[in-house]
């Protein structure tokens, strides 16, 4: 994130493509936080890039000091007005947000891949704000995901890590796979002890949209898909690594 950029227009849906869609807040949300709580420490949780709160609602229930830091002015004050002082917020970029201490617990969901030099906050997060003890909890949509290879047959992308031109106008930089996620974390010097994956995902987030104002997926459905992810992490929504402090640049 660098100055130029206008992170609240970068926010707002388009024509042809939302920001963030039903099938975020209400399955990959909650799938998330399983697939979190087994690495979850005791103490402070910070969030990098909060949107409106709604994943940081989540936290609360689990969390009792909350942290965020976020850049677009539009989407922090809703927050705001949301939770109040329930929770801390911190209106910057992560290149420049001056945060009191460390954390035992940062989660990065679906941000990462927005970032103009994802490696120099990655290395802040390891550097400056995880703590000894500490778990960074780093999650991407994936470029191999079965909707975006399905995508790719199709001809509507070229490849499976294209960057489309409505993810482009949200502020998308790069479509991480695992690889290149790993790659990431460990030039930023974090030491990744968990890799997986969240949600097999055949269909687009807008056919899950409509599909679940439907009877046809049932919440057994919804289960077995996300065990299958446990069995095949690179055909996931996204993709997940459990980070801890490693080496300092």
């Amino acid at each position: 994130m660098t100055q130029g950029r206008d992170y609240d227009s970068e926010i707002r849906n388009t024509a042809d493509h939302r920001y963030a869609y039903s099938f975020d807040f209400d399955v990959m949300h909650p799938f998330m936080l399983r697939a979190f709580e087994p690495f979850v420490q005791p103490g402070k949780l910070l969030e990098l890039g909060s949107y409106k709160g709604d994943f940081t609602r989540r936290f609360l229930q689990r969390f009792d000091d909350v942290t965020c830091v976020e850049a677009s002015g539009v989407a922090i004050e809703e927050a705001r007005r949301r939770f109040g002082d329930r929770v801390r917020f911190v209106h910057a970029t992560f290149e420049t947000a001056v945060l009191p201490g460390r954390y035992e617990n940062i989660v990065m969901t679906h941000v990462l891949e927005h970032l103009d030099d994802p490696v120099a906050v990655l290395r802040r997060v390891n550097d400056e704000w995880l703590a000894i003890r500490g778990r960074f909890f780093l999650v991407c949509p994936n470029a191999n995901a079965p909707s975006r290879q399905i995508a790719v047959k199709m001809g509507l992308i070229t490849h499976n890590a294209a960057v489309t031109p409505a993810e482009a106008e949200h502020g998308h930089r790069i479509t991480y796979a695992l690889d290149t996620l790993e790659r990431d974390a460990v030039a930023a010097g974090l030491r990744v002890v968990h890799r997986s994956g969240i949600f097999f995902k055949a269909l687009a987030n807008f056919q899950w949209d409509r599909l679940l104002q439907t009877d046809i997926v049932s919440a057994q459905y919804l289960e077995g898909c996300f065990q299958l992810g446990q069995q095949y992490p690179d055909l996931c929504a996204s993709i997940f690594l459990v980070c801890e402090r490693g080496r300092s640049a």
